[in-house]
């Protein structure tokens, strides 16, 4: 998957692929071929730190793809019904994001070491914890201004009137409906974030129940709710790219080209 992700960023020059999805899929082949030799060696201490580290930190930079592409989506579709201007939604979400890995980063090598160590691991544990619940708080405030923009768009309650050519022709073209492309661009980001959301809900839980608790101790839990949601996710972003849905629609001026 991240060679994939890899081949479709160069084709399309979609460079900030590179620390979003790339970055995901690398840490993600690392964390758990990490893991995986963790399972058969149990007492190396370095393939312990890194599966902690690398699989805690690794899908935090993917959904910063959603934020990305929803700031085009609104460009194209109308900036006037989004309640922040487009631009905001990277500048506010994928910073919450730098700081959200930074702060799990912190908290997986802090582990890390603790564990190895074989000294309580907790401390390390709490601010792994504080990284992935500020991770939702920023995923469900951009859920619920993406879908506030949507609802807005698709019953036509513009938040301003039009302030210039762009949004006058946008508002011109409205009733031209909405392209297949931009559809499926949004109903993959929608499945994303909600794969990624269930992911960081499980990891909330795993880490408020403890290093001793059943569910961080449960291999299958972690297998579907961690591994298989970030599956889905990265998956999902190589099927339908944005470099086949939402850049072909793109015009210089903003707007999009409607089939």
């Amino acid at each position: 998957m991240a060679v994939a992700h890899l081949v479709q960023a160069m084709r399309f020059r979609i460079w900030w692929l590179f620390p979003t999805a790339i970055f995901c899929g690398v840490s993600e082949l690392v964390g758990w071929g990490a893991r995986l030799y963790s399972s058969g060696a149990p007492q190396a201490l370095i393939p312990f730190e890194i599966q902690i580290s690398a699989t805690i930190t690794g899908p935090t930079p993917l959904i910063a793809v959603n934020f990305i592409i929803l700031e085009y989506v609104i460009k194209m579709l109308g900036a006037r019904y989004s309640r922040l201007k487009p631009r905001m939604y990277m500048i506010l979400f994928v910073t919450s994001d730098v700081i959200s890995l930074t702060i799990q980063g912190v908290g997986g090598a802090t582990a890390a070491m603790a564990a190895g160590n074989q000294k309580d691991p907790t401390t390390g544990g709490n601010i792994m914890l504080a990284g992935i619940i500020m991770q939702m708080v920023a995923i469900t405030l951009f859920v619920i201004l993406g879908t506030e923009f949507l609802y807005r768009y698709a019953s036509n309650k513009p938040l301003k009137a039009p302030a210039d050519d762009l949004e006058r022709h946008q508002a011109l073209s409205y009733d031209l409906g909405m392209d297949t492309r931009m559809k499926l661009s949004l109903y993959a980001m929608a499945f994303s974030t909600i794969c990624l959301f269930i992911r960081a809900v499980y990891r909330t839980i795993e880490l408020t129940d403890g290093w001793n608790g059943r569910i961080i101790a449960t291999q299958l839990y972690f297998n579907v709710l961690d591994g298989g949601m970030v599956t889905l996710a990265i998956f999902t972003l190589n099927i339908f790219h944005p470099g086949y849905l939402i850049f072909p629609l793109l015009r210089h001026d903003g707007s999009y080209t409607k089939a």
